[in-house]
C-alpha cells in the first residue's frame, strides 16, 4: 500500500509543479508607502508578504517599501492593531496603502450554529481556534488539535495506542446515562465523524460551550458542540502546498518492575534460568510517515481546493498501527449574476489497521523476568515455540503480541452540497444536503498454538465483524437582515430532517484444520452442532425532524440580544414524548462604549440561558422487544432460546440540561491583552438510565427511565498576551484554565430509584472480583473512589484495615474490620478540579518556536498494577513479577486493594515543543515557501503518580467505558510514548 501512496504523491507533485511553472510571469519592482488611515503618517515595521508565500519585506521608518512581485501576485499588508489589507499587483508598479486601526480580537469572525458572527457580537460562551494556533507535531486525530487549548474542554487518551480514541468532555460530565461527547458539525453536517477529515485540512474549530450557543442543535447539544470548518480555495493565483514529516516514537512511561537480579533476591522466588526484560520485548521503535499535498485557487466566480493526505503509522506495540489515505475536494461556484452560490464538499478516508493487543503490556508487567521468551525444550502441547506456564492468569506477552491477529478496515465518505440564493442584499435562502457513509470491518484470529485468545482451546478461533452506518441530512434555511437606524436585526429560520441507518453482522468460528488462512476461511469451521460457531446480525434506524430559528439584535454595537429555539422530534423517544422545545436567550453590553476606561479597547459583559437535550443512545429502547437470550443443550444439540430484552416505556423522553452562563470578554493594554472569563452552572434532569423493576408485572427486570438530577459548575479563564511585537522579534503567550464541581443531586423519580447508594466496577481477578471500587451516591460528587484505609501490616503480611463504623465484632465484642462497604470510605475523586494549558509562540527573524504545557490537578487514580502485584504473594503463589515503585513494602505478602493503591494523579506535561526555520527564497523561484522544523511531543512529564499514565479516566475501560466508573487505571494500559518529528512545509 505504501508503494502505491508514494507513486500517487510523485505524480501529483509533478502535475502541481507543471501548473506552478506556467503561473509565474515576469516580475517587477513594486514600491509604495504604508500610512495610518487616520493620521496619514507612515507606519514602520509593517509586514508585506506575497500571499501564499513567506516572501516579503518590512516597511522602513517612514513606511516605505520595495518588493519584487509578478502581476498575478497579491500583496498582504499586516501590522499589529490594524486591519489586514490585500492588494492585487496587476500592472501597477506603485501601491500605496492606508491601514485602519482594528481591534482584531473582537472583529474576528466566529462560526456559530447555522452561520457566523463577529466576535464582538457574540453573547454566548464560544471559543474559536484557528489553524495557526492548533497543536503541532504528529497529530493523527483532529481532536488533538484542540487538546489543552480551550478552557473547559478536556481531551484525554490514556496511553499511546495509535488506534485508540480520545475521550472528549466539555464542562465535565453532561450525562451519566447516554452520550457524553460533544456533537461534531463539519461544514454544516450535523453528527459528522471526525474520521472523515484530516487534521491538515481543517481551517478552524469553534467550540460552543454554553447552553445558549448549543440550543440551536436541540436534543444533541447537551455535551456542547464542536464546529469544524475545512480549508477552502481562494481567488488569485494557484497555490500548491506540500507537507511531509517523519516521526520516531519511543516508550516514555511504563511501570517499574523488578529485573531478574532483583527478583531472584526475593525469598521463595523461582529462578527459571533466564534474564528477560519483558517490557522491551513487547515494544519497538514506532516510525510514522505523513504526507499532505493540496492545490487551491480560483477566480471571481469559482474557487477550489483539492488535497490528498497519507498517514503510515507504526505504534510502539508489536503489530499495532495503521495506514490511512484521505482525499478531499472543496468547490465553490457562483452563478446567476453572482446571486447564487453553490458549494460542494467531498471527502473519503480509508484506514487499514493493526490493533495489536494491549494485554501484551499487561502480562509483560507481571511476567517472571527469569523466564526466557522462547522455550528451550519445547514439548507437547505445542505453543509455537514460546515459553508458557501452567499457572493461573499468565500468558507469554510476546506470544500474545506476535501470534494473535487483530486487523481492521474503515472507510468513511462524507459528501455535501449547499445552494444559496440572495433574493436581495437583505434576504437569502439556502438548501443543504449531505450524506455520510461509514463502514467498519474487523477480523481477528487466534491460532491453535496461542494459549491466549481462545485459539488453543478451540483449535483456532476466528472472528469477523461488519458494521455500517448511514447518515442523510436535508436542511432549508432563510436569513434576513434589516438595519433600523442604530439597530441591526438578523433573523434565521430553518427546517431540518435527518435519518440514520445502522446494520452489521458478527461471525465467530472455531475448530480449523489449519491456521494458514486465519479469518479468511471462516466457513470451514462453522461448527454449530458442538457450539463452536456463532452468527448474528442487526439493523436499526432512527429519524430527527426539527424546526429552528434565531433572532439577533445589535443596538449601536453596544447592546446585544440573541433569542433562539429548536423544536425537535425523534423516533427514539416514547410515543407520548416525541417532541421537545429547546429555547435560549443571551444578552451582552459593550461596556467600553459606555464608559471611558483607561487602557481598555473593548470590554463586553454577557449573560445567557439555554436548554439543550440528549436523546437515547439506542433505537427502540421505549418499545417492548424480544430477542435471543442464549442457547440450551437438548438432545445432543444447542437450541437457541428467546425472551424479552426490554420493557415498553411510552413516556421515555430526552435528558434536559438547563445552563446559565455569565462572561466577560475584554481587550486591554493597547490591544496587547485579550481574554474571556466565564462562570457557568447547569442542571441536568431526566437522565436516561436502566432501572430495576419487579417481574411480574414487567416482563424484563430493567426499564429505561428518565430519572435523577445532576449539577455542574465551574470557572473558565482564557488569556492571550502579545508580549513583544517588533519587526524581528515577536512573542505571544497564552494561558487557559478551568475549574469543575459536580453534584449528583438525585437518582430518584417518584417511587422509582436508581438507588441512593450504588457501587460500580470490581477490581477483578485473581482474588479480588468482589471488591467494588466506585461509589455512586445521591447528593454527592461523581467519581467517588471507594475502598478501605490501610493503617498497618499484620504479622502474616496482610494489610491491616481501619475500622470505620464498627458494625462487625469479634468474639469478645471488640469492633473489627468487616471487609464490607460499612468499613470503606471515599479515598479520592476521579475528576480534576483544575485543568490548564500554557502556550508560547516566539518568532525571531526566520526562526519560530512554539511550546505548550498542559496539566490537570485534583484527580485520583486507582493503580491496579500496584493493587495486584506490589507484594511478595505473587512470587510465593504464582511466580509473577513484583511491581517495584517507591511505595513497595517487602513486608506485605498479600494482595488486597486499599487506600495505598489510590494515588493523586496531578500532572504537568510538555505536550509539544516545535522549532522551525523559514528559508529565504529569491524572487522568481518556483518554491514560494520552504520551512523545516523539528518537533517533540511528551518529552517529559511532572507527576508523582507511579502508574503508566496519570491522564484522567472518564470511564472504566473494562466496563464499556462506563461513565459512572471513572478513575481506574486498568492493567492493560498501552504505554505512553514520546514522539520526535522532522518535517518540512513547502508552497509553490
Amino acid at each position: 500500500m505504501k508503494k502505491h501512496l508514494k507513486l500517487i504523491f510523485m505524480l501529483f507533485l509533478c502535475f502541481a509543479f507543471s501548473l506552478c511553472q506556467s503561473a509565474f510571469a515576469q516580475q517587477a519592482t513594486i514600491t509604495g508607502k504604508v500610512t495610518d488611515a487616520e493620521t496619514g503618517e507612515g507606519i514602520p515595521g509593517v509586514s508585506i508578504l506575497i500571499s501564499g508565500t513567506t516572501q516579503g519585506v518590512v516597511t522602513d521608518l517612514d513606511g516605505g517599501y520595495s518588493i519584487e512581485a509578478s502581476p498575478s501576485d497579491v500583496l498582504r499588508f499586516s501590522f499589529i492593531g490594524y486591519n489586514i489589507v490585500e492588494e492585487a499587483v496587476g500592472n501597477r508598479t506603485e501601491i500605496n496603502v492606508a491601514l485602519a486601526e482594528n481591534i482584531q480580537a473582537l472583529t474576528e469572525v466566529v462560526v456559530v450554529g447555522y452561520g457566523t458572527q463577529e466576535k464582538k457580537e457574540i453573547t454566548s460562551a464560544v471559543t474559536s481556534i484557528k489553524s495557526e494556533n492548533f497543536n503541532q507535531g504528529t497529530v493523527n486525530n483532529p481532536s488533538q488539535l484542540l487538546q489543552g487549548k480551550v478552557a473547559g474542554l478536556n481531551i484525554a487518551r490514556p496511553g499511546g495506542n495509535p488506534n485508540g480514541g480520545f475521550n472528549v468532555r466539555l464542562r465535565g460530565i453532561s450525562s451519566i446515562g447516554e452520550n457524553a461527547s460533544p456533537l461534531v458539525v463539519i461544514d454544516g453536517v450535523i453528527g459528522a465523524s471526525l474520521s472523515t477529515v484530516d487534521p491538515n485540512d481543517i481551517e478552524s474549530m469553534d467550540v460552543l460551550k454554553d447552553g445558549s450557543a448549543a440550543a440551536i442543535y436541540g436534543t444533541r447539544g447537551s455535551a456542547g458542540v464542536i464546529l469544524v470548518t475545512t480549508k477552502k480555495g481562494r481567488k488569485g493565483r494557484t497555490v500548491v502546498e506540500f507537507n511531509s514529516s517523519v516521526a520516531i516514537e519511543n516508550v516514555a512511561r511504563t511501570i517499574s518492575v523488578m529485573n531478574a537480579e532483583e527478583y531472584k533476591a526475593i525469598p521463595n522466588s523461582r529462578d527459571l534460568g533466564g534474564s528477560t526484560n519483558w517490557l522491551d520485548e513487547v515494544t519497538n521503535t514506532g516510525v510514522s510517515l505523513i504526507n499532505n499535498l493540496s492545490l487551491g485557487g480560483g477566480n471571481e466566480s469559482t474557487s477550489y481546493r483539492v488535497s490528498i493526505n497519507s498517514r503510515n503509522v507504526d505504534g510502539v506495540g508489536i503489530n499495532s498501527g495503521f495506514d490511512q489515505l484521505n482525499a478531499r475536494l472543496s468547490l465553490t461556484q457562483k452563478a446567476l449574476k453572482d446571486k447564487a452560490t453553490f458549494t460542494v464538499n467531498i471527502s473519503n478516508t480509508s484506514v487499514d489497521r493493526e490493533f495489536g493487543n494491549e494485554n501484551a503490556f499487561r502480562y509483560a508487567i507481571i511476567s517472571n523476568p527469569t523466564l526466557p521468551v522462547y522455550d528451550p525444550n519445547p514439548q507437547s502441547p505445542d505453543f509455537g515455540g514460546y515459553s508458557e506456564r501452567d499457572i493461573f492468569d499468565w500468558f507469554n506477552p510476546v506470544s500474545i503480541a506476535e501470534q494473535n491477529i487483530a486487523d481492521g478496515r474503515d472507510n468513511s465518505l462524507l459528501a455535501s452540497i449547499r445552494g444559496e440564493y440572495n433574493f436581495s442584499s437583505k434576504f437569502s435562502g439556502a438548501l443543504f444536503y449531505s450524506t455520510q457513509r461509514e463502514t467498519e470491518w474487523r477480523g481477528s484470529y487466534s491460532p491453535k498454538t496461542a494459549k491466549f485468545g481462545g485459539g488453543f482451546g478451540r483449535n483456532g478461533l476466528a472472528t469477523i465483524r461488519n458494521n455500517e452506518s448511514l447518515n442523510d441530512l436535508f436542511e432549508a434555511t432563510l436569513n434576513y437582515y434589516e438595519n433600523l437606524g442604530k439597530v441591526g436585526v438578523s433573523i434565521l429560520g430553518g427546517y431540518s430532517y435527518q435519518e440514520f441507518f445502522y446494520q452489521g453482522d458478527f461471525t465467530q468460528a472455531g475448530n480449523f484444520l489449519t491456521d494458514a488462512f486465519t479469518y479468511n476461511n471462516i466457513g470451514a469451521a462453522l461448527d454449530f452442532a458442538n457450539g463452536l460457531a456463532n452468527v448474528s446480525s442487526y439493523a436499526n434506524t432512527n429519524k430527527l425532524v426539527a424546526f429552528f430559528g434565531r433572532t439577533n439584535f445589535n443596538l449601536d454595537d453596544t447592546y446585544l440580544l440573541s433569542l433562539s429555539a429548536r423544536y425537535e422530534g425523534s423516533t427514539r423517544f416514547g410515543a407520548n414524548n416525541k417532541w421537545g422545545l429547546f429555547p435560549a436567550i443571551s444578552a451582552g453590553v459593550n461596556i467600553a462604549n459606555l464608559v471611558d476606561l483607561p487602557g481598555v479597547s473593548s470590554m463586553k459583559f454577557r449573560a445567557s440561558y439555554g436548554r439543550t437535550g440528549t436523546q437515547p443512545g439506542e433505537s427502540y429502547l421505549s418499545l417492548l422487544r424480544f430477542g435471543r437470550q442464549g442457547n440450551f443443550f437438548y438432545n445432543g444439540q444447542f437450541i437457541p432460546s428467546y425472551g424479552p430484552t426490554s420493557n415498553a416505556n411510552p413516556d421515555l423522553s430526552w435528558e434536559t440540561k438547563d445552563e446559565y452562563n455569565v462572561g466577560l470578554d475584554f481587550v486591554i493594554f493597547n490591544n496587547k491583552l485579550d481574554g474571556a472569563i466565564d462562570y457557568y452552572t447547569r442542571v441536568t434532569t431526566g437522565m436516561i438510565l436502566p432501572i430495576n423493576v419487579p417481574v411480574p408485572p414487567n416482563l424484563f427486570p430493567t426499564t429505561q427511565l428518565n430519572i435523577g438530577e445532576m449539577s455542574n459548575s465551574g470557572l473558565e479563564v482564557m488569556l492571550n498576551y502579545k508580549a513583544v511585537q517588533t519587526a524581528d522579534f515577536r512573542w505571544t503567550t497564552g494561558v487557559n484554565f478551568s475549574t469543575l464541581k459536580t453534584n449528583l443531586r438525585s437518582l430518584s423519580a417518584g417511587d422509582l430509584s436508581f438507588g441512593e447508594v450504588n457501587y460500580r466496577s470490581n477490581f477483578g481477578s485473581p482474588g479480588q472480583n468482589l471488591t467494588q471500587l466506585i461509589r455512586i451516591q445521591e447528593n454527592g460528587p461523581l467519581g467517588q473512589i471507594w475502598g478501605p484505609i490501610q493503617v498497618g501490616v499484620s504479622d502474616d503480611g496482610s494489610p491491616i484495615m481501619q475500622v470505620i463504623n464498627g458494625t462487625a465484632e469479634d468474639e469478645n465484642g471488640n469492633p473489627v474490620y468487616c471487609n464490607c462497604n460499612d468499613d470503606r470510605t471515599q479515598l479520592g475523586t476521579a475528576y480534576p478540579t483544575l485543568n490548564f494549558g500554557f502556550n508560547n509562540s516566539i518568532a525571531y527573524k526566520n526562526w519560530d518556536l512554539n511550546f505548550f504545557f498542559r496539566g490537570s490537578f485534583g484527580h485520583y487514580l486507582i493503580n491496579s498494577y500496584r493493587g495486584f502485584y506490589e507484594n511478595t504473594e505473587s512470587t510465593t503463589v504464582q511466580n509473577w513479577n513484583i511491581v517495584n515503585t517507591k511505595y513497595f513494602d517487602p513486608n506485605i505478602t498479600k494482595a488486597e486493594y486499599n487506600s495505598t493503591h489510590v494515588e493523586k494523579a496531578d500532572f504537568v506535561v510538555l505536550d509539544n515543543a516545535t522549532l522551525g526555520y523559514n528559508f529565504n527564497i529569491e524572487p522568481g523561484k518556483a518554491v514560494g515557501r520552504f520551512r523545516a522544523y523539528i518537533s517533540v511531543q511528551n518529552p517529559f512529564m511532572f507527576t508523582g503518580y507511579t502508574g503508566v499514565d496519570p491522564e484522567v479516566r472518564y470511564g472504566d475501560s473494562e466496563s464499556n467505558n462506563d461513565p459512572l466508573a471513572p478513575g481506574i487505571e486498568r492493567r492493560a494500559t498501552y504505554f505512553t510514548t514520546t514522539i520526535t518529528t522532522l518535517g518540512l512545509n513547502l508552497s509553490f
